[in-house]
């Protein structure tokens, strides 16, 4: 009986250091040509997002720990980095201000016809200057021409031109 055991757990331990091997040659990529080839597909890594509610959850966690190491252990409990924990806070307060910042009242201005009334305010001006520069040439040529009938020095010839 005592033989029997021993043969036993001789094949079990025979069996075992042959899945050992087995799974040996699988991870060193010599498997043998009976088994099967690998078809499952590796699936590639996703950056973590995490919605609105779960932000606001965690802060409010992180902002109720007052003893020492307990925003540590959060962080670990939930995955994250104290990076996360400031861009966080800081889009909070941020959207806190944007809401508490007055708003424009009445309908939103349309750029097409903000543009236009622009345009129509730079021609006028436009043409109110070019109004002005000609009243200014010509005072500038009659007081040229007064000049010249006065016998005073100026600092142009008379040609006449004027």
């Amino acid at each position: 009986m005592a033989n029997e055991r021993r043969e036993d757990m001789k094949a079990d331990a025979g069996v075992a250091l042959a899945d050992a091997l087995e799974g040996a040659r699988r991870a060193t990529g010599n498997a043998s040509a009976s088994a099967p080839p690998d078809t499952e597909v590796a699936t590639t890594a996703t950056r973590r997002q995490f919605s609105s509610s779960e932000k606001r959850r965690i802060l409010r966690a992180a902002d109720g720990c007052s003893q020492v190491g307990e925003i540590g252990a959060l962080l670990r409990r939930e995955g994250i980095y104290s990076s996360h924990l400031a861009t966080w806070r800081k889009q909070r307060l941020d959207a806190e201000r944007a809401a508490l910042a007055p708003q424009k009242r009445g309908r939103k201005a349309d750029p097409a016809l903000a543009e236009a009334r622009r345009l129509d305010q730079l021609t006028r001006e436009n043409d109110r200057l070019r109004h002005q520069l000609a009243q200014a040439r010509t005072i500038i040529d009659v007081q040229k021409k007064v000049c010249t009938l006065l016998g005073l020095l100026t600092d142009d010839p008379p040609d006449g031109t004027s």
